[in-house]
Formats: structure tokens, sequence, C-alpha cells
């Protein structure tokens, strides 16, 4: 439970698998011109929020694409502007550039019902500079007008120009075969290793992005001192000691009342979906600002999803009063149905902690995943005391053998005599000796009731 006083020393074994091992497609240009509705459109999901408000895309956005057999690495990034020295434009800027430095061919974005400007020119400038093979995309072409618009941007001088409609699915199959022309049929071999899916929670302005980029290394998710930065949810992936990791940054989440914009509802949603994708839920608590009901509220998310919780006390260095016993006796208090969460403080800013993150992510996952043998469970079951129960209102049920039925959260099944189910108290005595018996740190237990049939 304790943390190191001084920064992490590098764990060498740690490593990002970013680098591509697929070919990559990024699509790029100024806000508004309907890169994430490309995106989507490529992808046949809504991993991108798009929305009619500028700016939505802040953090680059990585999915796993196909066209005709090639398969590639599709990337979404926030709009570019440039001569802006405010500082999400100077942040999303700066993720284009790394987003491009790894370009297998870009499709640049522009918007047909619209004149060129000068941030289209400052973009095909920085792309010309870099002598990436590129595509561009004249979008927003729904009409005849609009396709012989289209012809107008060649003046920039990128190379074939497509005029398509992302929101329509107009053009898109001309634009893929060409910027893929040059990608090989097939996907990359990448070696069976398990994956193990970890979703960041918290509320606003907690950290979830600045451990994020402490656990790939990498400065993968904007941060800012501004809650609700993040609204897509930001993902990497990591092999530390032959184990991969996906880690998934994921909006702030603020009560129902305080949320207002529609993208910001949609990243919540977004979030949520997350929790039940995800293996493991590493909860961020804001140590500065203490447990709050909203903190309550999150983590119920993660629990009634049945998922295995790590609650990661963060900005411990920020703490007026350090004394990790008293502070996690308060946190248990307010969070009583995470009994079972390990619990482990950090500062992801000073990088004090954040290595034991893995091995609690690890422990968890693998609690999950445990399964008892039934003549392991029922050898159990003749071990416990049933003495030290009771049954309220009625006879104490009769037993007659167990069974796990799945895991993830371990769920076990009790046939008995007579009872479909089993008193709240009865739960928890069969959940507590099972704990005992078996471990299951980090997971919820379920337990289940059938009345055994003739």
């Amino acid at each position: 439970m304790t943390t190191p006083d001084t920064p992490d020393a590098p764990d060498l074994t740690v490593r990002s698998t970013s680098a591509p091992v697929r070919p990559t497609l990024v699509i790029v240009g100024r806000p508004n011109v309907g890169k994430s509705t490309l995106f989507n459109r490529i992808t046949a999901s809504r991993r991108s929020i798009v929305g009619n408000e500028p700016g939505i895309t802040r953090d680059r956005i990585r999915m796993r694409a196909e066209w005709n057999g090639r398969v590639f690495d599709l990337i979404d990034t926030g709009g570019m502007l440039f001569g802006d020295e405010d500082e999400f434009p100077v942040l999303i800027n700066e993720g284009v550039r790394k987003a491009l430095d790894g370009a297998s061919h870009v499709i640049f974005v522009v918007d047909g019902r619209a004149e060129l400007t000068s941030t289209d020119r400052d973009l095909a400038d920085l792309l010309r500079r870099g002598q990436k093979a590129t595509s561009v995309a004249v979008n927003k072409c729904d009409t005849r007008e609009g396709e012989l618009r289209a012809a107008l941007f060649h003046e920039l001088g990128l190379g074939q120009t497509h005029p398509i409609s992302a929101e329509h699915d107009l053009g898109i199959s001309e634009l893929l075969e060409h910027a893929t022309a040059d990608f090989p049929e097939g996907d990359v071999a990448i070696p069976p290793q398990h994956l193990i899916r970890v979703a960041i929670i918290g509320r606003p302005n907690a950290g979830k992005s600045t451990l994020l980029n402490r656990l790939t290394g990498l400065q993968r998710a904007i941060v800012s001192p501004t809650p609700g930065t993040t609204r897509d949810a930001v993902d990497e992936q990591v092999e530390r000691r032959g184990q991969v990791y996906q880690f998934v940054d994921t909006a702030g989440i603020r009560r129902k009342g305080k949320t207002r914009e529609m993208a910001e509802i949609l990243s919540v949603v977004m979030a949520q979906r997350h929790i039940r994708l995800a293996d493991v839920v590493l909860f961020i608590v804001d140590a500065a600002e203490g447990v709050s009901a909203l903190d309550a509220n999150i983590a119920g998310y993660a629990h009634q999803a049945g998922k295995a919780v790590v609650i990661v006390v963060n900005k411990w260095d920020l703490t007026t009063n350090p004394n990790k016993q008293r502070f996690e006796t308060n946190l248990r208090d307010k969070l009583k149905f995470l009994d079972y969460a390990p619990v482990r403080f950090i500062s992801a800013l000073e990088k004090k902690g954040v290595q034991q993150i893995f091995s609690a992510v690890h422990k968890v996952f693998r609690a999950a995943q445990q399964r008892i043998p039934t003549g392991e469970l029922n050898r159990f079951m003749e071990k416990v005391d049933w003495e030290r129960t009771t049954y309220p209102g009625a006879k104490r049920p009769k037993i007659r053998y167990v069974t796990q039925a799945s895991v993830g959260p371990p769920t076990f099944v009790f046939f008995t005599a007579g009872n479909d189910r089993f008193h709240f108290s009865f739960e928890r005595f069969l959940v507590n000796q099972l704990r005992r018996e078996f471990g299951f740190e980090g997971t919820p237990v379920v337990v289940q009731a059938r009345r055994k049939r003739r």
C-alpha cells in the first residue's frame, strides 16, 4: 500500500506498442470540416464524437480499419489552427504533428462548401514539407455543384482530389482505393498475447490523462488544468514483462445537472461504454479534494458493470494531511460497496508510485478470471461454519452443491432444496466465505440461488 517518496525509476521492461505495425492512415484538416464523421464512416463505428461545434476532437483517436483486404490503423486528429497561441490549439497542433510523423498516407480533409482558407493553405504547406503521400478529400460534396467546386482545390498541389460526402457515404470507396493502394493485403501477424483492457475513470481534472501519459511513457493525451479537457476516449497499448495492457483514458464524468453541452453528454455515454468493455477499471480519486458523492456515483458504474477495480488516489503530493491510513478509512466509509478494491496512492505528475499500478491491475485481473473447480468448491462448503449465520424470517436454505458459472466477475450458483433467492445478508455471508478461502481481491463476486429440481 505504501508509495515511494521518490519518483519511480524508469522500468525498462515497459514499452509502448503504439509504433505502427500496420500501415497508418492519418486524417487531418482544420476544425469542423468533417474529419470525425469520415473517421466513423471508414471504421463503421461511432468512436469519434461528432457535433456542429468546432474543436470537439482534441486528442488523437486510433482504430483498426479495413478496405478490400488491406488492414491499417486509422487516426483521427484535432482540427489544426495556425497563429493561435491559446492552450488547446497549441497542444492539438503538437498532437497532429506527432501523428503525421508515423503516417503511411495522409487524408487532408477540406470543406467543399467553403472557400480555401489560410489555414488550409498553411496545412498544405506543412504536408508538402513533410513529403507524405496525401489525398485531398473535399468533404460535403453531396450535390453536383459540390463536385464541380472540388476542382478548385487542385491548387493545393497535393495530388489527387476526391469529392466526398462522409455523412452520406459518397466517394469514400474511390478515396480509400487511392489512399490504400500501396498498403499490403492482409493483417500484420501479432503474437497471440492476452490483452488486458483497462479503463481509467473519474471526475474531471482528477489526473486521468496525466496518468495515461505516465503509464505509456508518451505524451498521448492532452493535459490541462481546465476540467473537461478530454472528450473522446484516448487509448494506448503498453507491453510490460510480456503482458500487453490497453489503457483507455475516458472523459471526466460530471453530475447530470452539470452536463449541458452535447459533446460532453456524448463523452460521458462513451465513458460508460468503455467501462463495460474493460477488464479492469482504474478509479481515480483526487487526494487534494477528497472523496465526494460524485466519486461514489462514478465508482458505482464500475461496480454495477461487475468490473475488477483498483482505486488510485492521485495527487497525493498535494494533500495537506498526508495520513494514508486516515484517508483510506474515510474512503472506505464513503465507498462501502468497493470494499474489495485495493487502494494505491500515487502522484502521476511527480511520477511517484505509478509503476505499482501494473502489478495491481494484473493481480485484480487474475482474480476476476479465476475459476474454481466444482469439486474444490464443494469441499470448501463442507468446511463452512453454517452456525455463524442466521437467515431472517425463514429457515436457513439447505444447499445441495455449488458450482462456478462464469468469470469476470466470478459468479457462483448455489443449488438449494427449495430457495430461488437468498436474503441479501446471507449472500454477503457467502461472498465473505468465498473471499476468505479463494481471495478474489479487486473483483465483485456474484452469488445466485437456484432450486435443484428432481
